[in-house]
């Protein structure tokens, strides 16, 4: 099971907190993505940077970190900079849905354009000092998308090959297309690792009895949702009230880190609601209960019903 990036959620504060809570429940985890810009620095005053420096990241799940951009001699700069950093691996975003991103020939915006990723890889990959990876949907506005990316992407030693079997302008509505998944599977060289709409263990399990080729999982909302969920997959797994225990503690940890961590009231109530509006179906609690939380303007009346509901 891979965690997915998940932009302002899955950074290293939630990472670090989580493996302290499970550890070794998740492998690995892909972060959130780094953006190009022509004049990228790769100093600590980038947050996107600082969110993969090993140093932020000791006692944290194992991570890849992530590119998104078409810039050939930036991503190349970035991606050696993140070799040298120590990472084996990096990932290529073609599959972010934000019409922001994809307005500009970026994430899921190059899925219609096999030539221009094509140009893309072959600058970039003779002069990388690693591995590389790719995440992509089906396409932006049509499935055929895939079916014309796929014989380029096959040209190159890619590591991996994630698949959300979306388009991008579905953003995350609808359900996941199975039938052109399978149809996709088959034809990908790179080893194909699954991403999209996995909440439950029965999602997880009828993804690896439909398509046993499956190289892994990759996991986002599944985790928000229900943090012991790769526990839930365990034959030996414990009492679903141990369960619940656990995860009211990593709750109430997630909390006292951004606590500890952010600057400012604001900041902390907004972070703290951002991670509640998912986490609180993973908890006994009613909608109505739940918006109390979202609701609050003070932070230590967040803090207080979170406390309350925590326990």
């Amino acid at each position: 099971m891979i965690l997915a990036p998940m932009q302002g959620l899955t950074e290293v504060l939630f990472r670090r907190i989580y493996e302290e809570c499970f550890p070794g429940a998740i492998p690995l985890a892909v972060a959130p993505f780094i953006a190009l810009t022509r004049n990228l620095r790769f100093s600590t005053d980038n947050a996107q940077i600082r969110d993969v420096l090993p140093e932020n990241n000791i006692g944290s799940i194992p991570v890849t970190p992530q590119i998104l951009g078409k810039e050939p001699e930036e991503f190349v700069l970035l991606a050696n900079h993140l070799y040298a950093l120590g990472y084996n691996e990096v990932n290529w975003n073609m599959g972010c849905p934000m019409r922001a991103v994809t307005a500009k020939h970026r994430g899921c915006g190059l899925m219609p354009h096999p030539d221009e990723v094509r140009a893309i890889l072959d600058s970039v990959v003779p002069r990388l000092q690693g591995r590389l990876s790719v995440k992509v949907r089906l396409g932006l506005k049509e499935k055929e998308d895939i079916f014309r990316m796929v014989p380029v992407l096959n040209d190159y030693p890619l590591a991996s090959v994630t698949v959300h079997p979306r388009l991008g302008r579905q953003q995350y509505t609808g359900v996941p297309d199975l039938e052109t998944f399978g149809e996709v599977l088959p034809l990908l060289k790179a080893p194909v690792i699954y991403n999209g709409d996995l909440c439950t263990p029965d999602d997880i399990r009828r993804i690896k009895a439909r398509f046993p080729q499956v190289a892994d999982i990759m996991v986002g909302r599944g985790i928000l949702y229900n943090p012991t969920l790769p526990l839930d997959l365990s034959p030996n797994s414990s009492p679903i009230n141990h369960h619940s225990s656990l995860t009211k503690h990593f709750i109430r940890r997630l909390m006292e880190e951004i606590q500890r961590t952010l600057p400012t009231d604001e900041t902390k109530i907004r972070k703290k609601k951002e991670y509640w509006s998912l986490l609180w179906r993973a908890l006994p609690l009613s909608e109505m209960q739940a918006r109390q939380v979202l609701r609050a303007q003070v932070l230590t009346i967040v803090d207080n019903l979170i406390d309350i509901f925590t326990q």
